[in-house]
């Protein structure tokens, strides 16, 4: 039986329409038929900066309302979740890190079973680097690799292109050859 995939794709730059989110949209073009997909765009849903509370009382969280139940739920109800980031300084934005650094909380909210219910997921990784180095950009692919391979989700690689002026990554031929096949099995 086939199950229906469902693609969350989580947009990490501060500007809308910016070359990572344009890969990722060239590269979504791509998807199987019948696969579903929600956008959604962090700068559109701020989270506070995490606050450690592992050590504080029984160490739970409080289950998240407003825009972090929002980020939960579409997270959770995504087969496969595309963290489209632009490289800043070789990692992930602030706003992608800062949603990754809830995942902790998520994992510790009592009835919400995020980690267990995060296994055999798929994460995959798009982004825009300024530089011609894809190497540039091994920072930002280990720690979204080092993520997945810590919930037992599957790992799809990281989709590079060079971009730095506005639309420029529209002229990476290479990076959008690369974006037909990126989501292929």
């Amino acid at each position: 039986m086939h199950t229906q995939r469902t693609f969350l794709f989580v947009l990490g730059s501060p500007r809308a329409d910016g070359n990572t989110e344009l890969l990722a949209r060239h590269a979504a073009e791509q998807l199987p038929p019948g696969a579903e997909q929600q956008w959604l765009r962090l700068a559109d849903l701020p989270l506070p900066d995490f606050e450690d509370l592992r050590h504080a009382g029984d160490g739970r969280y409080p289950a998240p309302t407003g825009h972090g139940k929002v980020l939960l739920d579409a997270t959770l109800g995504a087969t496969d979740l595309v963290i489209a980031s632009p490289l800043y300084w070789y990692s992930v934005s602030t706003a992608t890190k800062r949603y990754l650094d809830h995942w902790s909380g998520w994992m510790r909210v009592p009835g919400v079973d995020f980690k267990p219910r995060m296994a055999g997921r798929k994460l995959w990784g798009i982004t825009a680097l300024a530089g011609q180095d894809p190497a540039d950009a091994d920072a930002l692919a280990g720690t979204l690799e080092k993520t997945a391979n810590y919930l037992t989700m599957e790992w799809g690689g990281v989709l590079t292109g060079n971009g730095s002026e506005p639309g420029d990554v529209l002229n990476d031929t290479a990076a959008l050859g690369r974006a037909k096949e990126f989501f292929t099995e």
